[in-house]
């Protein structure tokens, strides 16, 4: 059933995200508060930037949204939070963000662990904080 989830969540995120034309409604590439002649041009430079294309491929594959959203706070923090308190730290906060990603760790967004990820290469992991700081609002 998780492994069902997962994919559906894959494909719906997939679904989301590919075209590269105009979008309405709310998701990682368009804030509700934008006027809806900005919203266009920054979904466009943001879907169009090769460290979100990647980071996302990354994420979507591994167990990721199991745990977090992009704006939806679940049992970690949510994408935007950590782009919110770790993007003006780039790029030297992205060795050490990637390195929690594969380690694992508790304490800095309350109690819930976060579960280790030993199968997830530093290179993928650095990928993956890069698109999660885009997301940064």
């Amino acid at each position: 059933m998780r492994k069902f989830i997962l994919a559906a969540t894959v494909l719906a995120t997939l679904a989301a995200c590919g075209g590269g034309e105009t979008k309405t409604g709310s998701g990682p590439e368009t804030k509700p508060t934008e006027s809806s002649t900005d919203t266009p041009a920054a979904s466009d430079d943001l879907s169009s930037n090769p460290d979100y294309k990647k980071g996302l491929e990354l994420i979507a594959q591994s167990d990721c949204f199991t745990c977090h959203k992009v704006d939806e706070a679940y049992t970690g923090p949510t994408y935007r939070q950590v782009a919110d308190k770790y993007a003006a730290q780039a790029p030297g906060v992205i060795p050490e963000l990637a390195k929690k990603i594969i380690d694992g760790g508790t304490g800095v967004w309350g109690s819930a662990p976060m579960i280790p990820h030993p199968s997830i290469s530093q290179e993928d992991a650095e990928a993956m904080v890069k698109y999660i700081l885009l997301l940064k609002k």
